[in-house]
C-alpha cells in the first residue's frame, strides 16, 4: 500500500511568496489534477506518475481537461479542482444566492456574535433614484433601534443569568443572547462576509446562476468570483455565461403560475403552530425503514424483506430499529437506510431562522420571496424589555417603505426587509437528515427561533412516523432519550455545556 498527499489548501498570499522567491511557475493550477486523476481510468502507470507528467506539461493538461470533461462528459473531473474565497461586503439578501449551493462549504460572519455596525449595501436598482433616501433613512432608523436594543437586552440577560453574570468567562455569551435578538430589526441590505470552499464543477454553476440573477448585486459578485478563479483554470471554467434556463424559467412559471391562481388578499400573520406544516409523507415509513435495515443485512430481495417487515409485530420492529441504535453516539448520524423514506413541510419563518435551516443542505429547500405580509417574528426578550412597541413601529415605518419601492422596483424592495421579517418554505427531507437537524436544532445551544421549528419537524416526524423517530432529540437530551429507548445510559453520558438555554 502507498499513500502520497497530492496537494493542499495552501494561501495565495503564500503561493505568491513562493513563486517570488522561486520565479514563476505555470504549473500552480489545481487543473493538474483534474487532468492527471481524468487518466487514471485509462492509464496504467501509478497516479503519482500521472500527476508529474501533468505538471509539466500544463497546456497538454489544459487540453486534456477540454477534451474529458466537456467534449466526453466527464465532469465530476472538474470537481478535483478546489477553490477558497473569500467574499466580503455582500448584502445578507445577497449572500443567500451565494449559500444556495449543496456541494460547497461556507462559513458566515455572524450576526448572533459580531456587534454589528452601520454598514449596507444599497442596491444598483435603487442607488440614484428617487427612493434612495428613503432607503437610506429607513435602514439608518433600524440600525439606530439596533444599538438601543442590543444596549437593553445585554442588562437585561445580565440581570435574567445572575450566574452566568457572576463569571467573567460567560460575559460574552450572554453578549452574544442580547446580539441574537437585537439582530431582528436589522435589514437584509446588511453587509456581510463569508469565507466558502467550492470545486470547479460547482463554481462553473454559481457563475451561471450569478450572471443569469435578477439582481444586479448578485450579477456583480459573479463577475467579481470570475475575475479571480478563470484565469487560474482556464480549461475547467468555461460554461460562467447566462443562460436561458436560469434566466426565463421562473419568470415565465410566474406567469403561468398567475393564470392558475387567482390573485389572494394578503394573507394575516401565521400563527403560532401554523407556522409548520406537514403536507406530504412517505406512508408505512416504519415498514420501510426495517424493511430496508433487513435489506442490507441479508441476502434477499428488497420485496421479501418488505413482507417480512408487514407482518413484524410493533415490539419486533422496534427491536430492529433499537438495534440500528443502539452503538450510537450523540454525534453520530443515522445509518443510510434511513433516507429511503421522506417528510414534506411548509413552514413560515424568519429571515433570522432561514438562515440557519438553509445551512442543511442535504435536505431541498425551495422559497417564496420574503413579505411582509405574512408578519414578523418578534423575540421574547424584545417584549420582556418593553420595546416591543418600538420594535413594531420600526416594522411599519419599514412596510410602508417597502410598499413603496415595490410599487417601481419590485426585485430591490426586499433589502429594506428585516431579519424578523418572514418568508414561505417549502422544504423536504428524510428521515436521516431530520434527525441531523434535530440533533443540532433542538439542542439547547441552538438559537431559540430555530429551535421552535426544528421541535415542530421532529413533532410530525413522530406523529405519523412514531417508531423510525421515537430516538429523535436534540444533543443536549440524548442520553435522556437513550435511556428511555433502552433503559440505561449511553456507555459515554454527554452533559449540558455550560450556556445552553432551555426555550420553552
Amino acid at each position: 500500500m502507498k499513500v502520497y498527499l497530492a496537494g493542499y489548501n495552501v494561501d495565495t498570499e503564500v503561493l505568491n511568496e513562493l513563486q517570488e522567491k522561486a520565479g514563476k511557475r505555470n504549473d500552480v493550477t489545481p487543473e493538474v489534477l483534474s487532468a492527471a486523476y481524468a487518466r487514471i481510468s485509462r492509464d496504467a502507470r501509478p497516479i503519482n506518475e500521472i500527476r508529474k507528467e501533468a505538471r509539466t506539461e500544463v497546456e497538454k493538461s489544459r487540453r486534456s481537461n477540454s477534451t474529458i470533461i466537456f467534449k466526453m462528459g466527464h465532469h465530476s473531473v472538474a470537481e478535483h479542482a478546489v477553490f477558497n474565497l473569500d467574499i466580503l461586503g455582500v448584502s445578507r439578501l445577497a449572500m443567500e444566492e451565494v449559500e444556495k449551493f449543496r456541494l460547497c462549504s461556507y462559513t458566515e460572519k455572524s450576526q448572533r456574535y459580531i456587534t454589528l455596525d452601520k454598514d449596507f449595501v444599497i442596491p444598483q436598482e435603487i442607488r440614484g433614484t428617487h427612493f434612495e433616501k428613503l432607503f437610506v433613512d429607513t435602514i439608518a432608523l433600524q440600525n439606530e433601534a439596533y444599538h438601543v436594543f442590543f444596549a437593553k437586552l445585554k442588562e437585561h440577560v445580565f440581570k435574567k443569568y445572575p450566574d452566568h453574570a457572576a463569571d467573567p468567562k460567560k460575559h460574552n455569551l450572554l453578549e452574544g443572547w442580547a446580539k441574537e435578538d437585537a439582530r431582528y430589526i436589522t435589514a437584509l441590505a446588511t453587509q456581510s462576509q463569508v469565507g466558502q470552499t467550492i470545486n470547479a464543477r460547482v463554481l462553473e454553476l454559481l457563475l451561471r446562476r450569478f450572471a443569469s440573477s435578477p439582481l444586479a448585486e448578485v450579477r456583480e459578485l459573479g463577475k467579481a468570483i470570475y475575475e479571480q478563479t478563470a484565469g487560474i483554470a482556464p480549461s475547467i471554467i468555461i460554461f460562467s455565461q447566462a443562460n436561458d434556463r436560469d434566466l426565463k424559467t421562473y419568470p415565465q412559471l410566474q406567469e403561468v403560475a398567475a393564470t392558475f391562481i387567482k390573485k389572494a388578499s394578503p394573507e394575516k400573520s401565521s400563527l403560532k403552530g401554523d407556522e409548520v406544516t406537514l403536507v406530504e409523507y412517505t406512508k408505512n415509513a416504519d415498514v420501510i425503514i426495517v424493511a430496508s435495515l433487513l435489506h442490507t443485512s441479508s441476502n434477499i430481495a428488497y420485496a421479501h424483506c418488505y413482507k417480512i417487515a408487514q407482518k413484524l409485530s410493533k415490539k419486533e420492529k422496534m427491536n430492529i430499529l433499537k438495534t440500528s441504535w443502539q452503538n450510537m453516539q450523540l454525534y453520530d448520524s443515522m445509518l443510510r437506510e434511513f433516507e429511503y423514506v421522506n417528510c414534506t413541510f411548509n413552514i413560515v419563518l424568519s429571515a433570522a431562522c432561514f438562515g440557519q435551516l438553509k445551512r442543511h443542505r442535504m435536505a431541498t429547500l425551495t422559497c417564496q420571496p420574503y413579505s411582509p405580509a405574512l408578519g414578523v417574528t418578534i423575540p421574547e426578550s424584545i417584549k420582556e424589555i418593553g420595546m416591543q412597541g418600538r420594535f413594531k413601529e420600526i416594522i411599519d415605518k419599514t412596510n410602508e417603505a417597502y410598499g413603496k419601492i415595490a410599487k417601481e422596483i419590485p426585485l430591490a424592495a426586499s433589502y429594506i426587509l428585516t431579519n424578523a421579517h418572514r418568508r414561505r418554505v417549502l422544504l423536504r427531507a428524510n428521515a436521516r437528515e431530520l434527525y441531523h437537524i434535530s440533533r443540532l436544532r433542538e439542542d439547547a445551544h441552538a438559537q431559540w427561533d430555530i429551535q421552535n421549528v426544528s421541535r415542530a419537524l421532529s413533532a410530525h416526524g413522530k406523529r405519523v412516523m412514531p417508531l423510525v423517530f421515537s430516538f429523535i432529540g436534540g444533543k443536549d437530551r440524548y442520553a435522556d432519550i437513550y435511556q428511555k429507548t433502552f433503559g440505561y445510559p449511553p456507555k459515554v453520558r454527554e452533559v449540558l455545556l455550560p450556556g445552553a438555554r432551555q426555550i420553552k
